[in-house]
Formats: structure tokens, C-alpha cells, sequence
């Protein structure tokens, strides 16, 4: 980071990495929730000498740089505040006869970070520190074990416990992409064990999600569930009706991703076209597009979190919606070959049966699609968007970045958007005491509109509050 960079920041407002503090003589009071913020998300900038004025900034300079950058240093270098060790890189800069100190916080290895106690983990959201809310913090514990979980064994579980029916039509999908494989002809045993399937005979957690038994999964994952929607509108709110088509709950992930590849199918074009030698083909790019946005959600999934993966699809936009976030820095997809899967024992046995591509480049082949794709990340889940024209809207209707309930109240108040209205009532359910602030950064709009919409969810009988509002507890009324 130069100088020069760095003014060219400081004129800039819209940097989510990038936070700028007064510091004349003391390090502020909230430096440590940018801190822990940072931490725990893809790292950024902390500018100490500098403040913000009105659209721009202003540098105020630091009257002791040395000592403040000496005090700062030495609480994140040591364990008195955090729970790991921070080596932050240091800069210094004179500009305008003004010392200014900035210091690069790097994204941790080990996540949650936070100070004195595990309540104050601070999150980024847009550009501001905000303090995680119960289900960010399990996201983040969830995250030390990447890459591992799926290959952990469950006790009292195994080859009785998968669909055999699944494992038939995998198997003949693998022996009609990969006749050569010299693991066609073992028995279902041994391919399982080969495979990590299951472990000495015991089933792995990516095993049972894949080809299981539907009531196996669901007493070991309570919300497993892919659900598709087919929405006629560009928003809920939009729609005349809520949906037009969702598709049945599946055995396991092999049976949802058969059904839902046909299902995405209509939305691909897949022209025939004539080869040099005189044969025509079918030419399956915008159809490998969305398979591989499919795969790509199944096998990064975080199957331990309340949340269910959604594929929603919209008139201009087809949008897959996954518990957990991006492992890598989604800026950095479109220049690398790499793969991190949330499930390694998924992604092997879609690999397996050519399914997926190796090595990252699934991104690549993504980003073929015929219109603009978008790829999104937050603290506990990730987006993949679609577009299905040219004429990208400028200001897409936010999401809902929670899964749509089951159970929809008739009378949703007028003057709350229905999506909105949803997702409270949804995130409430998730959490009885989740607070005003927290939703508001769920729901991505700002304090006094959650509270507004709140207020009127109460005013039509559809939620209450149970005690008071430090210690209370929400409750919703299902049968209004």
C-alpha cells in the first residue's frame, strides 16, 4: 500500500476493508471490534489519524506515533486481550506535516477472534463492525473443521443405512463416464470403502448425506432440506403468487441433484450445432454453467447449520443460497485455480462421476454463462447469482437471506414487504431473543425500518415481546 494508494482510499467512502480513526494521543475505544472484525473476515486496513468529514476524509494525524503505534502492537501481539496472536503489518506516512499510522489486520487462520470473551466477536458488515449474533459465532467455530467433517465416521451407522437404490444409479453413473475406472467392478463394500463412503465399515457424514436413507439424514441433520422455488416476479413481494412450483424432499443429495439438474435444465440454452466432421452435437455450456453452481452448493453446503440451502428462481435471475460462507476470498475466484470444498467426501464422489471439475476450475466454468454472474459472501451463508438476461437491474431486490418458513401467517401486515415480513418472522423463530440490531443486520436495512416493521408485526397479533426488552424473549403467534 502506498501513499498514493493510500489518499486514493482515504477520498473513497465505499471500501469495506478500509476504516479510518482519530487517534490524536490514545488509541480509540472501538479499535478492537474493528480488530476482531477484520480477523474474522478477509483482513483490511485500520488508518489511525484520520477522520471522516461529511463524503470525505481528513487527515488529523497522530501526535505520538511511535508510542501508540508500540501500545497497539503489544496488546494484539500478546494473549492478555485476544484469544490468538495478531501480527499486524505497520506502516507510517507524513503527508501534510501530519503523522498518520496504518496497520494491516490480517484474516486469521483461527476464527472466532475476539477480545476478553467470546460475546465480543465483531463481524464486517458493508463498512461497519458489527457483534455477531449466536448463529455467526457457531458459523465461524464451524469453520475450524473445513475440510473435515464430512470424513468423520457416525457411530451405529453403516452400509444398511444407504439408499440402495441411490447407490445403484451412482454406481452405473460412474461405470458410464468412467468405464475404465478399475474400482467398477468391486463389490458395494469395498467401493464404499474406497471412496470414504464409510470407514472400516462405518458410515461418514459425507456418505450419509450423499447416497443415505431419508430417515437416517434427517435424525442426524435436523434441517436437511434443498429447497427450489419457481417465483413469478423479480422479488416475493412482486410475485402474484408466492410460488408456481417447489420440488418434493429427496432421499439424499444424489436424488435432490437429479432432480433439480432437470429441472434447471429449462433455463439453459442447449442449441445443436455442427461439428468439422459433419456430426451435430448438442452444445451443453449454459447447461454445465448452472450444473456446476449446483454441485458447487451441494458440496460446500455447511449441513450443520439451522439454515438449508434454496435455489430460487426468479424471472431475471436464477439465485443458490447456501448455509456457510466462501473459505476463499470471492474476489480472488475469477484469477485462481483452487479448491477448498466445505465436504471433500462430496466433492470426491461428484468428481467421481464427472460432475464437477478439479481444482477450482468449476469457477470458470460458471462464469460461462451467457449473462452476468455474481458471487456473493457473508459471515453464514453464500449466494451464486444467474442472471437470465442482458438488462441487469441496477438495484437487485435483496434477497432473503434466510429460508422461507413453512408456515406463512395470512394476514402479513400492508405496509411491511412480504420477504422482509418472512425473514423476521423466520429469524425470530431461529432465535427468540434476537435483538432489533441484530436483525436489522440480517435483513440488511437499517434500524428504524426493522423497528417500524416489528412494531406493526406486534400491532397484528403475528409476534409479541415476553418480558422486557433487556432479558426478554419474542414469541410467535402461528396461529394467526
Amino acid at each position: 500500500m502506498t501513499k498514493q494508494e493510500l489518499l486514493s482510499q482515504l477520498s473513497d467512502i465505499e471500501w469495506d476493508d478500509f476504516e479510518v480513526k482519530e487517534a490524536k494521543s490514545d488509541l480509540p475505544k472501538n479499535i478492537w471490534e474493528t480488530v476482531s472484525a477484520f480477523s474474522n473476515g478477509a483482513g483490511g486496513w485500520i488508518v489511525l489519524g484520520a477522520s471522516k468529514k461529511g463524503k470525505k476524509y481528513e487527515i488529523t494525524g497522530v501526535e505520538n506515533p511511535e508510542k501508540i503505534e508500540q501500545d497497539f502492537t503489544t496488546v494484539l501481539r500478546s494473549h492478555k486481550k485476544f484469544n490468538v496472536l495478531i501480527n499486524p503489518v505497520c506502516k507510517k506516512y507524513k503527508i501534510n506535516n501530519k503523522f498518520i499510522l496504518v496497520f494491516f489486520i490480517q484474516s486469521s487462520e483461527q476464527k472466532p477472534v475476539y477480545y476478553n470473551s467470546l460475546q465480543n466477536t465483531f463481524i464486517r458488515t458493508g463498512s461497519g463492525d458489527h457483534r455477531a449474533t449466536d448463529s455467526e459465532i457457531n458459523s465461524l467455530l464451524r469453520d475450524q473443521s473445513f475440510g473435515i467433517r464430512s470424513e468423520l465416521i457416525i457411530d451405529n451407522l453403516g452400509i444398511n443405512d444407504i439408499n440402495i437404490s441411490s447407490l445403484d444409479t451412482y454406481r452405473n453413473r460412474v461405470r458410464s463416464q468412467n468405464p475404465q475406472l478399475i474400482y467398477n467392478n468391486l463389490s458395494n463394500e469395498d467401493f464404499c470403502e474406497k471412496f470414504g463412503i464409510t470407514k472400516n465399515g462405518t458410515l461418514t457424514y459425507g456418505g450419509l448425506l450423499t447416497l443415505g436413507k431419508s430417515d437416517i439424514i434427517r435424525k442426524t441433520f435436523n434441517d436437511f432440506w434443498v429447497d427450489y422455488l419457481e417465483i413469478p416476479g423479480i422479488s416475493y413481494s412482486d410475485a402474484e403468487t408466492r410460488y408456481t412450483f417447489r420440488i418434493q424432499e429427496q432421499e439424499n443429495l444424489w436424488e435432490y441433484y437429479n432432480v433439480l439438474i432437470q429441472r434447471l435444465r429449462n433455463y439453459a440454452d442447449n442449441p445443436f450445432r455442427m461439428s468439422g466432421d459433419g456430426f451435430a452435437y448438442e452444445e451443453d455450456t449454459q447447461l454445465y454453467a448452472l450444473r456446476e453452481g449446483l454441485v458447487n452448493m451441494l458440496m460446500h453446503a455447511d449441513y450443520f447449520s439451522v439454515m438449508h440451502s434454496t435455489i430460487r428462481v426468479f424471472s431475471n435471475r436464477i439465485v443458490f443460497q447456501n448455509p456457510g460462507r466462501f473459505y476463499i476470498n470471492i474476489s480472488e475466484l475469477p484469477k485462481i485455480a483452487i479448491s477448498k470444498p466445505r465436504n471433500p467426501v462430496i466433492a470426491r464422489l461428484f468428481r467421481l462421476a464427472k460432475l464437477a471439475e478439479n481444482a477450482g476450475f468449476g469457477f470458470d466454468k460458471m462464469l460461462a454463462w451467457k449473462h452476468k454472474v455474481e458471487f456473493n459472501t457473508y459471515i453464514d451463508f453464500s449466494e451464486v447469482t444467474f442472471f437470465l438476461n442482458e438488462n441487469v437491474p441496477e438495484n437487485v431486490p435483496e434477497n432473503v437471506p434466510e429460508n422461507v418458513p413453512e408456515n406463512v401467517p395470512e394476514n402479513v401486515p400492508e405496509n411491511v414487504p412480504e420477504n422482509r415480513c418472512l425473514s423476521i418472522i423466520e429469524l425470530i423463530k431461529k432465535d427468540a431473543k434476537i435483538s432489533m440490531l441484530d436483525l436489522s443486520k440480517k435483513l440488511h436495512v437499517n434500524h428504524k425500518t426493522i423497528k417500524r416493521d416489528v412494531q406493526s408485526l406486534k400491532e397484528k397479533g403475528i409476534i409479541e415481546r415476553i418480558g422486557p426488552d433487556k432479558g426478554g424473549y419474542w414469541k410467535v403467534n402461528d396461529n394467526n
